[in-house]
């Protein structure tokens, strides 16, 4: 396949696709991973200890003051700030869905700045489907096509700088951009792709933040792009391009394969636990062996989590930092302790970040390791695999997990999505108004617009502050 033609090819692809058109399966998971981000971004507007700053910075660069809703929060945003806060939000709690063999987090830049578009725009749901489903193309292809291992081992975050590409496809696709203009918009994006691994010295925010922005780049994009603005061409397989640029040996072609008829959308799974998904398969273990043995954690002699060598990269080592995470950054990139909480209560949660301390769930940390396991290496990618191994009553109890539960082969139900939804928005709105919202979002496809369904999200407290 020829790949001299990339960025112009998914401009194509972008600017023709029809939310009528797309397959009904797609539609419906769709629709369930803007519910499951939405969620993410209600509970960290009030709970994520990043978001005070967040907001204070935002409005101290003039972001505030316009009509834009960020969700769990109100109007009274510009379309810049509530793509960018939006974004940041929605990857707060480390809650968002993933893309096994993209490593990254497609949602919460493409879905924020579609919803910042379409308020600009006054878009119809239909549209903003389209928009949804072209950027979560968009930037899982790049990713596949770099591929995502390569631009990790060169320190990049790729959920912010692929993402970046995809929340210029989805903006621009919300504005109705003709496929020149589209590429135009890759081509501006590209000026702006950025996003490091450094978060994980010392626990820090900017992950979070990166995204957000890469949300509100895309949206600049496409604006500067509407409005006649140029982008560099070749943006994506140029000489000079993003892959060629951000990783050593890429597959620019990869990101065409099947377009238009395999959907990397399908391949995105939703987390049920709120840390890095390199964890979960342990975390399933855990849970799993917690009650089928009946076991207390000081009958734990041992653990040891078998991780492919990206996850060793994430939440394995090094094992000192590992073992004694200080905040929820450190819990969230822990292998140790998101199975030492999940075996101490048989569950990983939100909440359980209040455990960081817990003498029982401290106790349990220096006895467990992680190392890379070339049973589980030999899934990767294709599956986000992992293994428990706990020692225990004088005997070894070992439990592979292949296909660890959320991942499109071991998708979650709607009653599950729900069950998560109002676990983490019900604290915000209260159930009664979570319900409607739930209601909302799962038709949004349908909808006129999206301003009036997102008022849905508005705490309120917040509701009667705005006099509505």
């Amino acid at each position: 396949m020829d790949d001299a033609a990339v960025t112009q090819q998914l401009a194509d692809f972008c600017a023709g696709l029809k939310a009528a058109s797309l397959p009904e399966a797609v539609r419906t998971r769709t629709r369930f991973l803007v519910l499951d981000l939405a969620g993410n971004i209600l509970r960290a507007r009030h709970e994520a200890e990043s978001t005070p700053p967040l907001l204070a910075a935002a409005r101290a660069l003039g972001l505030a003051g316009g009509g834009s809703i960020v969700l769990g929060d109100g109007p009274g945003w510009s379309a810049a700030g509530a793509a960018l806060l939006n974004g940041a939000l929605a990857h707060s709690l480390d809650f968002d869905d993933t893309h096994a063999a993209g490593s990254l987090h497609p949602g919460a830049p493409v879905i924020a700045a579609a919803f910042a578009a379409a308020e600009m725009a006054g878009a119809a749901g239909a549209d903003v489907m389209a928009a949804i489903v072209a950027g979560y193309e968009v930037t899982c292809r790049i990713a596949l096509a770099l591929p995502a291992g390569a631009h990790y081992d060169r320190g990049f975050h790729p959920t912010a700088t692929c993402g970046a590409f995809g929340a210029a496809a989805a903006a621009a696709r919300v504005f109705g951009l003709d496929a020149s203009a589209i590429a135009d918009a890759l081509g501006i994006a590209l000026s702006q792709a950025a996003g490091s691994l450094q978060f994980l010295a010392n626990g820090a925010w900017t992950k979070r933040f990166q995204v957000g922005w890469s949300a509100m780049s895309g949206l600049a994009a496409a604006t500067l792009a509407r409005e006649g603005f140029s982008g560099a061409a070749a943006a994506l397989e140029g000489r000079h391009g993003f892959m060629r640029a951000y990783a050593p040996s890429p597959d620019p072609a990869r990101a065409l394969q099947q377009l238009g008829t395999a959907w990397e959308l399908m391949n995105t799974a939703v987390k049920p636990y709120p840390s890095c998904r390199y964890g979960h398969a342990a975390i399933d273990a855990a849970i799993a062996l917690r009650a089928e043995l009946g076991l207390s954690p000081e009958e734990i002699e041992s653990a040891t989590i078998g991780l492919p060598a990206k996850g060793m990269l994430l939440v394995g080592a090094p094992r000192e930092k590992k073992a004694n995470p200080r905040n929820v950054v450190d819990g969230q990139f822990s292998g140790p302790f998101v199975v030492a909480s999940a075996l101490a209560t048989g569950r990983m949660g939100w909440d359980s970040y209040a455990q960081l301390h817990d003498p029982v769930v401290r106790a349990l940390l220096p006895r467990i390791t992680c190392e890379q396991d070339p049973e589980i290496e030999a899934e990767f990618p294709r599956n986000m695999s992992g293994k428990l191994t706990l020692v225990a009553r004088g005997k070894t109890f070992t439990r592979k997990v292949v296909v660890p539960k959320g991942e499109p082969d071991n998708f979650l139900t709607e009653a599950e999505l729900k069950a998560k939804f109002f676990g983490l928005a019900d604290t915000v709105l209260g159930h009664a108004q979570a319900v409607l919202l739930a209601e909302a979002l799962l038709g949004f496809d349908r909808a006129a617009g999206i301003s009036p369904l997102l008022r849905h999200a508005i705490p309120p407290a917040a509701a009667r502050l705005a006099g509505e």
